[in-house]
Formats: C-alpha cells, structure tokens, sequence
C-alpha cells in the first residue's frame, strides 16, 4: 500500500500552510517523513537553503504531531522545564510562551488538572520553546469543543503574524480556510491542488438555467469558450463558469440566438462545494 505518491510542494517563509485531505489521505505520513519519524522509500525533501541536514534543521522546527505527553503530577512550568532540559535550550523563555498560549496563570496548575485545550495548548508552548522558524502541527484541534478549537487558531493566527511559518495537517476545510494562507489537498496520498487558499475561492461561479428547450440551451452553451462543463438535471442546466460574465450579458447572447429563458440564476461556488467536488472527481473518475 502506497501512503504518499508522486507528492511534491514548496513551503515559502511567513506562510501558513494547511495540508487538507479526508482521514487516510496521507497528511500525517507526509509530517512524519519531513520529521524523520516515517521512513520514506522513495524521494527527497529539503530543509530551508537545500544544504542543511535534517538533524540541523530539525533544532529549528518545533512540532506537534501527537497527543500531548506530559507527567500528569507535575506543573507545567515543572513540564516545561524538563522540556527545555532535553532540547537543550534556556529555560527563561518558558513563562514567555505560557503567555503566549493562555495559560501563564496556570502555570503552577498540575498538568493532570488541565482540560484537553488547555494539554494542547501547553503542547503547543513546548513547540515553541527553540523559537522555530518553522511550527509543524498534526490536526491541532482534534477533539476539541468549540471554545477549544477557536482558541488554538487564535493562537496559531497570532504566531503566524509574528513570522513564523506554519505547517498544519487538518481534515477540517472550515479550519484551513480560516487559519491558512495555502493549501496542499490530499486523496489517497496525491496532491489535488496546491496554492493560495484564496486561489481556491477565486471561482467565476456557474449559473442555473431553465427554457423551453434544455438540449438547445445546454448544446449552445458546450459551444461556447465561456463555459467549462455543462450538466442538464431535470430540466435544469447549470454550466460552470470559465471567465467573468455577468447575467445580462447571458441573457442578451441567449436571445439573440432565439433561446429564452424561464429561470436565469447565477451563483458563487463555495469553497466547501469546490472542495468536494475536487474529491468527488477523483474518487469517481469519468470513463471516457
């Protein structure tokens, strides 16, 4: 079984970058690889200038890639130091980070008291203690209510907009969409799309179309360079938008041709319905 195939894209400084794809998509084994945790068999991956090893450059990641593990009966100023102790690094940036993620006036709190945001976003002041440049987060908000999750992307938000680059993995379109400036989707370990979130958006819609003829209307529209594809249901034609066209000017091409129209809609593609259909279209390849 192939968890990763044919997978290549580049991580630009000060971007934060969501890998999205459906559960088994092959998100975290991609992470894995990069963090030197997954074997790859194939291929390669470099780090910031293509000549710093991965051991290297791993000191200035910081990473998140499984549940929380701290010692429940210690503090998680005590955690942290211990933390510290193992990467290496001074500990007078601990209470600066607890800061940073909500919980300085927890910091003598036992870990074992902490509610499950609270555990992840101590998780999240331990990646952060070597002050990476680049902050790897395997679905950060898995489990969480709804407080939770609108606070770990506040805090993700907040130490993106201090330069740091951000690689998250999330099967959750709404999270991506909200906390990411690019997007790598993922089926079955190939890359779908890749690019900025708002090239996602940047859709021309499509419109829903009713008249007394379908088939003269829908072959009408297959001719025009205008139009991607064209579907007929039930008497309704919609037809995807390739350019921009108000509908007006539709209308007024229409009738000069001697089709009128009876039910004239435009509409704008939601990224949740561009995403799906992305996915639909693989998992269900047209026969030709």
């Amino acid at each position: 079984m192939t968890a990763v195939k044919n997978l290549s894209f580049t991580i630009e400084k000060g971007n934060v970058y969501g890998i999205l794809g459906p559960n088994g998509s092959g998100k975290s084994t991609t992470l894995g690889i990069v963090l030197n945790v997954v074997n790859k068999t194939h291929g390669d991956f470099f780090w910031f200038d293509g000549h710093t090893s991965t051991h290297d450059a791993l000191k200035k990641v910081g990473a998140i890639i499984e549940r929380p593990n701290f010692y429940p009966y210690m503090t998680a100023t005590q955690n942290l130091k211990l933390v510290c102790m193992i990467k290496e690094v001074s500990e007078e940036k601990i209470e600066e980070k607890l800061e940073i993620v909500g919980l300085l006036d927890r910091k003598d709190s036992k870990f074992r008291t902490y509610s499950l945001g609270m555990k992840q976003r101590l998780a999240i002041a331990s990646a952060l203690l070597n002050d990476p440049e680049i902050l790897i987060l395997d679905e950060p908000t898995n489990g969480l209510d709804p407080q939770g999750i609108h606070q770990i992307r506040e805090i993700i938000k907040q130490i993106a907009a201090q330069g740091t680059t951000i690689l998250l993995a999330s099967h959750l379109l709404d999270e991506v969409e909200k906390v990411c400036s690019h997007v790598i989707i993922l089926r079955k370990g190939e890359k779908l799309y890749s690019g900025r979130v708002d090239g996602m958006r940047a859709s021309h819609g499509f419109f829903e179309l009713k008249s007394d003829n379908p088939d003269h209307l829908k072959a009408y529209l297959e001719r025009s360079a205008s139009f991607g594809e064209v579907k007929l249901e039930n008497g309704l034609v919609t037809a995807i938008l390739k350019e921009e066209m108000d509908a007006a000017e539709l209308n007024r091409s229409l009738v000069s041709q001697g089709i009128v129209l009876s039910h004239l809609v435009k509409r704008k593609e939601s990224l949740e319905e561009q995403f799906l259909a992305l996915t639909e279209n693989q998992a269900n390849p047209k026969t030709p």
